[in-house]
């Protein structure tokens, strides 16, 4: 019988932008999601090959005793959906396009293909047995996956910013929509760890 999966999608902790390495900051962060999630007893933790992401996925597994650790390329950091003029809000289109036009073309290119696969390897009902899966990742493929799980539109994912370490779940229920239960969660991390990677505009 189809069951129930919790997906718990976490952008990697705040890192030197030159380095690629969690700041002092980051270590902070990571050490207090782990914290986090060990409460919420996850049964898999998957993240992406890059220092940030490996790094915080370490210090996760920390805390999460018999759970394996594992770096899959799906988890990584790329662009999982390139829109077309056409399907932009004329409005929109302009400021969306030249923000993609900045990305590296090795974020574009593999993109929509490992976007497809980390679809098919994390999210939607699971065979049996109810999952709480830990998925540490990057801006992008959180946006992209909370945004299809709200229903929106293919670009909308470049919309939504998550902060470093915080903590978005997501329910896939069998015959069900999918449930966003919490979207950039940051009560586990102190105020002054609050709200890294985020627009300054935006910050509460």
């Amino acid at each position: 019988m189809p069951a129930t999966r919790y997906l718990y999608l976490a952008r990697h902790a705040h890192a030197d932008p030159e380095t690629g390495d969690l700041t002092p900051e980051g270590w902070s962060q990571a050490e207090q999601l782990g914290r986090r999630l060990r409460a919420l007893k996850p049964d898999t933790l998957h993240h992406g090959p890059l220092p940030r992401a490996s790094q915080t996925a370490r210090t996760v597994a920390e805390h999460l005793p018999g759970v394996l650790s594992q770096s899959v390329p799906e988890a990584g950091d790329y662009v999982p959906h390139v829109p077309t003029r056409a399907e932009l809000p004329d409005e929109y289109a302009d400021r969306v396009l030249a923000f993609l036009e900045g990305r590296p073309a090795s974020e574009l290119d593999a993109g929509p293909d490992l976007a497809r696969r980390a679809l098919d390897r994390f999210t939607g009902p699971t065979d049996d047995t109810d999952t709480h899966d830990v998925v540490i990742t990057h801006a992008y493929l959180v946006a992209w996956v909370a945004s299809l799980a709200l229903g929106t539109p293919s670009w909308k994912w470049v919309d939504l910013a998550p902060a470093n370490a915080a903590l978005t779940v997501i329910r896939y229920s069998p015959r069900r929509f999918p449930t966003v239960l919490t979207y950039n969660e940051v009560s586990h991390l102190d105020p002054d760890l609050r709200w890294t990677g985020f627009p300054d505009e935006l910050q509460i």
